[in-house]
């Protein structure tokens, strides 16, 4: 694989690329440590966390599609930069609370910024780059996620592997650096103009049903996201003979697999036709990848376990892939110009949604239903791609929502 396939070439997009990288190598490092920081360091339950980080990320969905409008108004370069360094300010916040109340606050101010970033990027990117090139750019941002993840996780290892007070309290510094530097990248971006107010257009994307119908159908496809953190470890630990350390495994193989292919993946998906296409061979290889799943639990010994969970994971690779590109195509295509922030901070409701009620759901499906479980996952993600093009012809026959719009013109930076 050369470079040029995972980085793109100079210009708006390298620098997208660029603060993606940065806020990822610190989210990658945050994700893998969190969790020890805030019982060993903080001082609280896990109980507690749990309960903190669900209200904060559902304040923070809510309050994600507010802020993508204000990105719309005022102008996304300007709104991204501030809620990068309002995310690396929450970030640093964790340093120093010492409660639960205060560990609530900042996850608020957390989840809130993040939230708001992606739905400004979102916008920004539709500003920066053209119509017909998005989903391709989008694509690459994934593939430098992944790697920034990646470098991210490593670093939380080294502190995971120290165990100490200090070894965290580096890794979130590291985290707010992180997003600090996001925010000097994107400030290096052209400007893109605000777009113009209409009057009675006030979070118009809720009376979107097509749209909103979307989101829903887009969440479904999602519940793939929490498999490889939760549903796999669980249904590896508790229900086959595979090694442990296999999860450790899977998870590498996925994030490698998408730094290599999601760009080549995302080259099929070219308009709203191709997208519906990309999304409905994601549905059957999901469903495919759930009954592999369901096959490991078989009594074959740890080898054979463990062949089939790799085997599955390749597939879930593929699908996953896929899923993406579709649905980028189909939120950015169904956006109407002047709006992208605001649908996109709706549309990716979707992701918080998946992660906060995935966990409850796959534990349900997957831990006590067992095998039947995967197979009721596989089918209701099956349905939910394939639902994805008849509400996407409804919204292009809504009108407005449903044309693909045209990118801004940068204003002078």
């Amino acid at each position: 694989m050369t470079t040029p396939r995972l980085l793109p070439a100079r210009g708006p997009l390298r620098l997208l690329a660029l603060a993606q990288f940065g806020n990822s190598v610190g989210d990658g490092a945050y994700y893998v440590t969190s969790a020890l920081y805030f019982t060993h360091v903080v001082g609280l339950s896990p109980a507690r966390i749990g309960a903190g980080l669900t209200v904060a990320w559902a304040v923070g969905s809510v309050v994600g599609v507010p802020l993508g409008r204000l990105a719309d108004r005022r102008g996304p370069r300007g709104t991204a930069v501030l809620l990068a360094l309002a995310t690396g300010a929450a970030v640093a916040s964790f340093l120093v609370v010492r409660g639960f109340v205060p560990f609530v606050l900042s996850a608020l101010v957390y989840a809130t910024a993040q939230s708001g970033l992606s739905a400004a990027r979102q916008a920004l990117l539709a500003g920066l780059v053209a119509h017909e090139e998005r989903t391709g750019a989008l694509a690459h941002l994934q593939a430098t996620l992944n790697a920034g993840l990646a470098v991210g996780a490593a670093l939380g290892g080294v502190a995971l592997h120290q165990g100490d007070r200090a070894a965290y309290l580096a890794v979130f510094a590291l985290d707010a650096a992180a997003f600090v530097g996001c925010a000097a990248v994107l400030r290096r971006l052209p400007a893109v103009a605000p777009a113009p107010a209409v009057p009675g257009d006030r979070l118009a994307v809720l009376r979107d049903r097509p749209y909103v119908v979307l989101t829903l159908l887009n969440t479904v496809l999602l519940l793939r996201m929490p498999l490889l953190s939760l549903g796999i470890p669980l249904w590896l630990t508790e229900r086959t003979q595979a090694p442990a350390w296999l999860v450790s495994a899977l998870f590498v193989l996925n994030t490698l697999g998408v730094m290599a292919f999601q760009v080549r993946t995302t080259r099929s998906v070219s308009g709203l036709p191709t997208a519906v296409r990309a999304l409905r061979r994601s549905g059957v290889l999901m469903l495919v990848t759930c009954a592999v799943f369901a096959l490991s639990a078989l009594d074959a010994g740890p080898w054979v376990a463990a062949a089939v969970l790799v085997a599955g994971s390749l597939v879930l690779l593929a699908a996953e892939m896929l899923q993406s590109a579709g649905s980028w195509q189909v939120g950015f295509d169904l956006a109407p110009a002047g709006r992208i922030g605001e649908y996109q901070g709706f549309f990716g409701t979707g992701v918080t949604v998946a992660r906060t009620l995935g966990p409850l759901v796959l534990t349900a499906l997957l831990v006590e239903w067992g095998t039947p479980g995967w197979l009721v996952l596989g089918g209701a993600i099956l349905v939910a791609s394939y639902a994805m093009g008849p509400v996407a012809r409804w919204a292009e026959r809504a009108g407005g929502a449903g044309a693909p719009c045209s990118a801004p013109a940068p204003a002078t930076a």
